[in-house]
C-alpha cells in the first residue's frame, strides 16, 4: 500500500541517546545511527516501503526518567526544537509529537501549548510515568495534580500517546528475569496498568473529549476487555472506582490503537473487532522494529482493502488533522 502514515517512530537527541542502548546494545552500531538519523536512511526506508509520512517522537524513557525537574524541562524543550527543525525541512514527510516534562504539570502545559500553537505539532507522546525529585519517585497521571494538564490537552483537541517504559528498577516481579523487560512483556504490562488507572480515575467523565493513543495494538487490553468488565459477573460485585461506566465503554470511546511493534494479523483483527476499524492505525516503531518487515506484513495482511486504507492512512489523517 502506498501512502501509509506511521506514527510511533522515534528520534533521539544527544542527551537521550544512551537511554535506548539497553534495548539493543549488541546492535548499537546500527541502532544508534538509526535513532539520530531523520533525513537520510529513515527517508530512504519510507520511500522503499510506501510510507508517505512519519510522525516523529522522542525515544524512551528520556524526559520521563530525568528526576531533576529543571533538567527535564530543558531537555524536553531541546528535543522539541530538534523535532521542529526536522519537520520544517520536509513538512510533507514528517510531523511531530511533543515531548513533555510531566514532572511539572504547569511546565508540561506551557511546553504543550508552545509545541501545538507555535511549532505546529499534532499531539504529545509521553513515555509512561515520571520520576520526580529522586529516581525512586514514581508518579502516574491519574493523580489530581494532573487534571489541569488533561484540561489543557482536551482544550487543544490533540491526542496524547501513552508510550511504554520499563517498570521502576527493583520491581520484584522482574528481578532476576530481565528477559521479561522491554517489549517482551514489561512494556505492555506497565503501560496497560497506567491506561487502566486513567480510566478508573474518572478522568474521561470530567474530560469527555480526550483522545488517547496506545501502541502495540493496545498493550494487551483489547483481548481482556470482557474479562475486565465481567469479573465474576454472577457475584454481582461491580467495579468500585470513581468512573461512571465500565472500562470497555471508555476504552472504545477514547482510545486509538496502533500496530507499532505488533505485526500479527490475528491481533490486528481482534483490535479492529473490539474497537472498530476506525480506531486502529498503522505504525512501525522505528528504529526498534524494521520498516520493511512492518510494511510487508501490513500490505499483505488478510483484511479488506477498505480496512487497509483506513488503518494505513485515513484514520491518522483524520485524528491528527494532517494536511497531506
Amino acid at each position: 500500500m502506498q501512502g501509509k502514515i506511521a506514527l510511533e517512530e522515534h528520534v533521539a537527541i544527544e542527551p537521550t541517546l544512551s537511554d535506548s542502548k539497553v534495548f539493543g546494545a549488541h546492535v548499537w552500531g546500527d541502532l544508534g545511527p538509526r535513532l539520530i538519523d531523520v533525513q537520510d536512511m529513515r527517508l530512504r526506508e519510507m520511500d522503499s516501503h510506501g510510507i508517505e509520512m512519519m510522525i516523529l517522537s522522542l525515544n524512551a524513557p528520556a524526559v520521563q526518567s530525568i528526576h531533576d525537574v529543571k533538567t527535564a524541562i530543558a531537555v524536553a524543550r531541546q528535543a522539541n526544537d530538534v523535532l521542529a527543525e526536522h519537520v520544517a525541512k520536509r513538512p510533507a514527510r514528517f510531523a511531530a509529537f511533543a515531548a513533555l516534562p510531566m514532572q511539572d504539570p504547569d511546565a508540561a502545559i506551557t511546553e504543550l501549548n508552545r509545541c501545538v500553537k507555535e511549532l505546529g505539532f499534532v499531539g504529545a507522546l509521553v513515555n509512561g510515568f515520571s520520576n520526580i525529585g529522586t529516581p525512586d519517585n514514581v508518579t502516574y497521571y491519574d493523580l489530581p495534580q494532573y487534571r489541569p494538564f488533561w484540561r489543557a490537552i482536551e482544550g487543544l483537541d490533540v491526542p496524547f500517546y501513552l508510550h511504554p517504559r520499563n517498570p521502576q528498577p527493583g520491581n520484584p516481579q522482574f528481578q532476576g528475569h530481565n528477559w521479561l523487560l522491554g517489549p517482551n512483556w514489561a512494556f505492555s504490562a506497565e503501560t496497560a496498568v497506567h491506561a487502566l488507572r486513567l480510566i478508573g480515575s474518572g478522568l474521561f467523565d470530567e474530560h469527555p473529549n480526550l483522545k488517547l493513543v496506545l501502541g502495540h495494538l493496545g498493550e494487551g487490553i483489547p483481548v481482556q476487555l470482557w474479562r475486565i468488565d465481567g469479573r465474576n459477573g454472577w457475584m454481582k460485585e461491580p467495579h468500585r472506582y470513581p468512573a461512571k461506566h465500565g472500562v470497555g465503554h471508555y476504552f472504545r470511546k477514547h482510545f486509538h490503537l496502533t500496530t507499532s511493534g505488533n505485526f500479527h494479523t490475528p491481533s490486528l483483527v481482534n483490535a479492529m473487532t473490539e474497537m472498530g476499524a476506525d480506531r486502529v492505525m498503522f505504525s512501525v516503531d522505528w528504529p526498534f522494529e524494521d520498516v520493511g518487515q512492518g510494511c510487508d506484513w501490513f500490505d499483505k495482511a488478510a483484511i479488506s482493502e477498505a480496512e487497509r486504507a483506513k488503518v494505513g492512512r485515513d484514520n491518522a489523517v483524520k485524528l491528527f488533522k494532517l494536511k497531506i
